[in-house]
């Protein structure tokens, strides 16, 4: 009879604590599992950054394993984001990663089967985000754009990691 109980309250409990506990209502949201949205890019704020529309829903995203010149960082910071104006398309798929300690979902974006992220790393228009990245296609992506002396590799400075300016 313990049992019977034990495979109850199971049960009863693994819905309730695999919900979004943040109540933003979107099927991704306190996931760690990859899941894949068709979206509308509505913006481009800068070069890791950008507003999303969803099924229906408008989501700000934080391109996952990268870290693009800060629009004060001029003229890095610009021509970070034209680039990705420039490679993106108005609809793009989204592999959701997380979410942000700011409430931004992170994720990958997919373009006819490339990823955007890698590419603007590969054009030197992003830096890796090594505390926030596992994926090990990033660092040798990066060590190319350096040795080739593409985007912010062009020259020495601090717009070749943002976080370190930011400070």
């Amino acid at each position: 009879m313990t049992l019977f109980w034990a495979v109850a309250a199971i049960s009863l409990t693994a819905p309730w604590l695999l919900t979004d506990l943040g109540g933003s209502g979107a099927p991704w949201a306190g996931s760690t599992v990859a899941e894949r949205l068709s979206c509308r890019v509505e913006s481009i704020y800068d070069g890791d950054t950008m507003t999303v529309r969803c099924a229906g829903q408008e989501e700000k995203l934080r391109l996952h394993c990268i870290d693009a010149p800060e629009m004060g960082q001029q003229p890095w910071g610009r021509r970070s984001r034209d680039h990705l104006r420039r490679i993106t398309p108005e609809r793009v798929e989204i592999v959701a990663r997380d979410r942000d300690r700011y409430g931004r979902l992170v994720g990958e974006v997919m373009a006819e089967g490339r990823s955007l992220n890698l590419a603007m790393v590969d054009a030197g228009q992003a830096a890796v985000y090594d505390r926030y990245c596992s994926d090990g296609r990033y660092p040798a992506v990066e060590r190319q754009a350096r040795q080739m002396g593409r985007g912010v590799w062009a020259e020495p400075g601090l717009q070749q990691r943002p976080w370190e300016w930011k400070k």
